[in-house]
């Protein structure tokens, strides 16, 4: 991410700021667990995408900094509430706010930080970036809704998967990029283009992040290895398996899914058959390809920084750790 952080380096830390600034309530747990969640790492690339995108359609006001404080306010809010839902216990690598302060106090700061969102985005006084955020939101939320109906469906299909990834993930560095876009004063054809860029990019950054359930280092990864797979996530790894290996094999893959506490050895088992039909060269491959969308999107602009960086960001989804 050099060169993106050479263009908005003193913009994210704008945005850290401004976030801080954000959490200030009269109830002091809620500032507590935020600020836990914030300072517990991750890269920001949803609050850059919307820097850079502003910076690539000539934004030159200050409106972006409290707007990219608004895009990691969402984030965190769907981080907490992830948490809770999937019963983790890692975050990041250390212990997740569920763990620490339980999963009321998760879900009702989660609660906090989605409504100050909207809160914030109207003091933007933008109605275009609130149409697009506010419907992000809800997107998100159906994916979340979307991604439980589909637990543990050994029949989940590749389009079936890549929706829930588009709703649950993906659209959020859509809407970044969008919001950005507004800000710039882009064309519709521009706005189109980084609305594109993002959604596409957020499909390689979840492709990504599947494998990393299956062949990651759990202190390099920062969270439980083989979490997806205890709590019936059918992710493209296991769908591309699911579609190549033998009945037998399904039925193995089915005993695995169906039961709640995994053993070592179940988990080994899985992803052996994950490598030995390619699930994990053929997601990689699939995430390459979602990249490559995203970067198309881009030739309707000039070359610039800007550019440049969102180009960049696109190649470091393919090697990130999230």
């Amino acid at each position: 991410m050099h060169a993106a952080l050479e263009l908005i380096g003193e913009d994210l830390k704008n945005v850290e700021l401004q976030f801080r600034q954000d959490l200030q309530s009269d109830v002091p747990l809620i500032r507590k667990v935020g600020e836990y969640v914030l300072s517990s790492g991750g890269k920001r690339i949803r609050p850059a995408l919307l820097l850079l995108s502003a910076k690539l359609c000539g934004y030159a006001g200050d409106r972006h900094i409290p707007l990219a404080s608004v895009i990691e306010f969402i984030h965190t809010a769907t981080l907490l509430h992830d948490d809770v839902v999937d019963n983790a216990n890692l975050r990041r690598g250390l212990a997740s706010a569920n763990t620490l302060w339980g999963n009321e106090a998760s879900v009702l700061v989660g609660d906090f930080l989605f409504s100050k969102s909207f809160s914030l985005m109207v003091a933007a006084g933008n109605l275009d970036i609130l149409r697009v955020l506010s419907g992000a939101t809800t997107m998100i939320a159906e994916g979340e809704v979307l991604q439980l109906l589909c637990t543990s469906d050994l029949d989940m299909t590749e389009p079936r998967y890549i929706e829930v990834v588009r709703n649950k993930t993906a659209v959020l560095l859509s809407a970044a990029c969008q919001a950005g876009a507004i800000l710039g004063s882009a064309s519709p054809e521009q706005e189109t283009a980084l609305s594109e860029y993002g959604m596409d990019l957020g499909v390689a950054f979840q492709l990504m992040d599947d494998i990393l359930d299956y062949v990651a280092d759990e202190d390099e990864f920062g969270k439980s290895i083989g979490h997806d797979l205890e709590e019936g996530k059918i992710t493209l790894p296991l769908i591309h398996t699911l579609l190549n290996c033998s009945q037998e094999e399904r039925e193995q893959i089915a005993d695995v899914i169906e039961k709640e506490i995994l053993e070592q050895q179940d988990f080994q088992n899985v992803i052996s058959l994950v490598h030995r039909y390619g699930g994990i060269e053929y997601t990689v491959s699939a995430a390459h390809a979602y990249v490559d969308r995203s970067k198309a999107a881009l030739t309707r602009f000039p070359d610039s920084p800007g550019k440049h960086a969102l180009l960049e960001l696109a190649d470091y989804v393919l090697t990130r750790a999230k």
